[in-house]
């Protein structure tokens, strides 16, 4: 039977996989104890979650910790992001039919559109609907499905019957990883079988990063650069990726 000090750890492991740090004053009255109580919650040094610096923390190495929270990220490289986004975004004509990968990069992406332009936004992560929701001239279809909380995307059910009779003009992905052998990576299997349905049936295939992603390797390999039809970043890959680029044919697209 699950301890009540048991009970308030993974209360608090919950609650940061939404936010990634609590106050010690925020996380007692979260659970409606004493800070003195959660203190004594956090003694062990095996718990999933620490106290640093009068903030309390998932613990690093944790199973908790490992997976990408979009919280996580969502504050990380922001003007980075942004130039990037900018960039990509002048590709875009009226009246095209565009897909946006799940991250915290693609809301800038649509941010960055005119207000008012007419077009068609394929997506299937909550943060990317909610931003396309904001664009008056955007007919938007979201791919409906399980939610999966940590990365805020809808899982399709019923894959081929959802997105098997779209073609999208561009396929706007995001990456968590880039690197010149093992290709482009992200964090999450469960994003796979979208994001290789948008590189199958897109027109045009555009990877959008910042900076931060060249060199990484993450767990979830989506492909090989050959994969696509352009990189866009807010500034130039390192030598290996640009000549790797210029070999296949992939154009590059940066500040």
């Amino acid at each position: 039977m699950e301890t009540r000090r048991e009970a308030r750890i993974d209360r608090l492991v919950q609650a940061l996989k939404r936010s990634d740090k609590l106050r010690l004053k925020e996380a007692a009255a979260l659970l409606g104890v004493s800070e003195m109580t959660v203190r004594r919650d956090l003694q062990d040094e095996h718990q999933p979650v620490v106290l640093l610096g009068g903030y309390v923390v998932l613990a690093p190495g944790s199973t908790a910790a490992s997976h990408y929270l979009l919280s996580d990220q969502k504050g990380r490289h922001v003007r980075q992001k942004r130039q990037a986004a900018r960039l990509a975004t002048t590709l875009v004509q009226a009246h095209q039919t565009l897909f946006f990968d799940c991250g915290t990069t693609t809301p800038f992406i649509i941010e960055a559109l005119p207000h008012d332009l007419p077009f068609t936004g394929i997506c299937y992560s909550l943060n990317t609907f909610l931003a396309l929701s904001e664009k008056p001239g955007c007919r938007v279809i979201l791919c409906g499905g399980e939610f999966q909380p940590g990365n805020a995307i809808f899982r399709p059910l019923n894959f081929r019957e959802i997105l098997g009779n779209l073609c999208p003009d561009i396929a706007f992905l995001s990456a968590a990883g880039i690197h010149p052998q093992t290709g482009v990576t992200c964090f999450n299997l469960e994003e796979l079988p979208v994001k290789q349905w948008a590189l199958e049936m897109a027109q045009r295939r555009v990877l959008v990063v910042d900076e931060s992603k060249f060199g990484k390797v993450r767990p979830a390999c989506m492909g090989p650069l050959s994969a696509f039809d352009m990189l866009v970043s807010n500034s130039p890959p390192p030598e290996a990726l640009v000549e790797q680029a210029r070999s296949l044919g992939v154009m590059l697209s940066h500040e």
